[in-house]
């Protein structure tokens, strides 16, 4: 089995919502369910099917959750050697040679990607162009309108 690449804030994230899920929604949808039970014949009682449904979504989720969990490989990029190269969980700051705009991106999973947060997940073009360069490198990335050239000013491992 192939490990997932997760940092410890991705780990932490789903392991919030996984207890969320399992403490908090369990018990109120158990409570509507019985709730839904009270009013009468269940056939035609679209509370308890509304609520049946919530817990088949919830349980659905609760098991993704383990599993994502489960095959994760958590990588804590602190306790790395800071050797200025780009890996995962990175974050980089970049130097787009056509633009000469600065951006910052950390290299994340699959699962933690979020752009608007500029956390790019480790299989984007972006990061595997990155993933292995030093400060001071040029990365060319292979994007939709064409290539594009970065210069990486800062590796840091926060």
């Amino acid at each position: 089995m192939n490990k997932t690449p997760m940092t410890v804030q991705g780990a932490e994230k789903l392991k919030e919502e996984l207890h969320q899920l399992k403490i908090v929604e369990r018990a109120r949808i158990t409570q509507a369910i019985a709730e839904a039970r009270e009013l009468g014949d269940l056939k035609e009682n679209a509370e308890y099917h509304a609520a049946r449904e919530q817990q088949s979504f919830n349980e659905g989720r609760i098991g993704e959750i383990e599993g994502k969990l489960g095959m994760a490989e958590i990588i804590d990029v602190t306790t790395l050697p800071q050797q200025g190269r780009v890996v995962f969980g990175t974050t980089v700051d970049l130097l787009d040679l056509e633009t000469e705009d600065e951006v910052s991106y950390r290299i994340v999973g699959e699962d933690e990607a979020d752009i608007k947060a500029r956390m790019i997940s480790v299989t984007s073009p972006i990061a595997r162009a990155l993933i292995g360069k030093e400060e001071g490198d040029i990365a060319v990335v292979q994007a939709p309108g064409g290539a594009r050239e970065y210069e990486i000013l800062e590796v840091k491992y926060l």
